[in-house]
C-alpha cells in the first residue's frame, strides 16, 4: 500500500518569474494518459495541459546568477519534463510525469553551476479563495538522480505587487524518496493577504555538470480541501458524488456520481487517516450518470478492516467525498 505523508512548511525563497494568471483558485487533476511519450506526435501536450517552466542558475557556492522564463513545458528528453511510460503501477496507470534538469542549458552544466528547472501551475488568488485550505497531492517515485542533484515537490506564493517577491514556500523533499510508489501532500490555507497573489503548484530539480536527476511523478491533484461531506445532489459545477447504497455495508456497496463534462476522473477510497485503500476508477469519463462498486478489499487484494472510510471523487469539476461505513 502506498504509504501518505502530509506536510504544511513555510519560508521566503528565490521565486519563479510569473506567467499569466488564472481568475481564481481551481482544481487540476493530471493523470498523464493519453499523452504520447516524448515529443512524438504531441510536443505540446504539457503546455497544452497547463504546465509552465522556469529555469534558475546559481554558482557552486548558490550565489543566485540569472533566471529564464516562464516557457510552455516541453515533451522532449532534454530539458525541464516529459511524459514517460512503463513506470507505473495499476494506480498510476500507462504514462507518468518525468522531471529533471534542464540538460539543454549546456553552458550552466559544463561550468559546474547549478540548474534549477521548475515544471509547475500557476493561478491567481481571489478574494472568494479567502478561509479555503487548498492541497496538492502527487504520486512519485525516486528515477535516475544521483551525484549532488536535488528534487522536491512545492506550493509557492508570489506578490506581483511586490516585486514578485516569494510570500510563501511549501516544499516537499524528493530527493531520496524510494524508488517505490508512495503518495504525498502539501497544504496551504489561503487568507486575506494572498489576494491577488500568484499560487503556483509544481516540482523542481536542481543538477549540476550533467549528473541525472529524474524523478517521476502522478496522479497529480490540486483540489480545495473538503472537511465535510457534500450534499447528495449536484454542486454548482454538476459535479454529484451520490450517497453509497447500502451503508452501512458488509461485503459491497455502490456509489453513483454524475459528471458535468468528459475528462479525468479520480475515485478512490480513503481511511480516516487520509491513506488511499482502494482506487474504483481512474481514467477518463464520459458525462453523465455512472456507478463504482467497492467491495471491501484494498488494493492489494487483502480484506479491509471494518470502520468509517470515506469516497472520494476528483475531477477538473472539483472534489466531493462520502462517508461509507464497513462492518463486517
Amino acid at each position: 500500500m502506498a504509504r501518505r505523508a502530509t506536510l504544511v512548511l513555510a519560508a521566503a525563497l528565490l521565486c519563479l518569474a510569473p506567467a499569466v494568471g488564472q481568475a481564481a483558485l481551481s482544481s487540476y487533476l493530471g493523470t498523464f494518459e493519453g499523452m504520447t511519450v516524448g515529443e512524438i506526435g504531441q510536443p505540446n501536450s504539457l503546455s497544452s495541459d497547463g504546465w509552465l517552466v522556469y529555469g534558475n542558475v546559481f554558482t557552486s557556492a548558490h550565489v543566485y546568477m540569472y533566471g529564464y522564463g516562464p516557457f510552455p513545458a516541453p515533451n522532449d528528453g532534454a530539458a525541464f519534463c516529459a511524459v514517460a511510460a512503463g513506470e507505473g503501477g495499476d494506480p498510476q496507470g500507462t504514462n507518468q510525469l518525468s522531471i529533471y534538469s534542464d540538460y539543454n542549458n549546456q553552458g550552466a552544466h559544463t561550468a559546474g553551476n547549478l540548474v534549477e528547472a521548475n515544471v509547475y501551475h500557476e493561478q491567481t488568488v481571489s478574494a472568494a479563495d479567502v478561509g479555503n485550505t487548498w492541497t496538492f497531492q502527487f504520486d512519485a517515485k525516486l528515477g535516475n538522480l544521483a551525484g549532488g542533484s536535488t528534487a522536491l515537490a512545492f506550493i509557492k506564493t508570489i506578490d506581483p505587487s511586490a516585486g514578485y517577491a516569494m510570500t510563501n514556500f511549501f516544499p516537499v523533499n524528493t530527493t531520496a524518496i524510494p524508488a517505490t510508489w508512495n503518495t504525498y501532500s502539501i497544504s496551504i490555507a489561503v487568507d486575506a493577504g494572498l489576494v491577488g497573489q500568484l499560487m503556483q503548484f509544481g516540482f523542481s530539480n536542481t543538477a549540476t555538470l550533467n549528473e541525472p536527476s529524474g524523478v517521476f511523478y502522478d496522479n497529480v491533484v490540486w483540489h480545495q480541501t473538503a472537511g465535510a461531506d457534500v450534499p447528495g445532489g449536484p454542486g454548482a459545477n454538476g459535479l454529484a458524488l451520490q450517497t453509497a447504497a447500502p451503508n452501512p455495508f458488509q461485503r459491497s456497496t455502490r456509489i453513483g456520481f454524475a459528471l458535468p463534462q468528459r475528462g479525468a476522473v479520480d475515485l478512490g477510497v480513503f481511511d480516516i487517516t487520509g491513506r488511499r485503500v482502494a482506487t474504483l476508477l481512474r481514467g477518463v469519463a464520459e458525462p453523465g450518470q455512472h456507478s463504482a462498486t467497492w467491495d471491501g478489499r484494498s488494493s492489494d487484494g487483502s480484506l479491509a478492516p471494518s470502520g468509517v472510510y470515506r469516497c472520494v471523487i476528483q475531477t477538473a469539476a472539483g472534489r466531493q467525498a462520502r462517508s461509507l461505513v464497513l462492518s463486517r
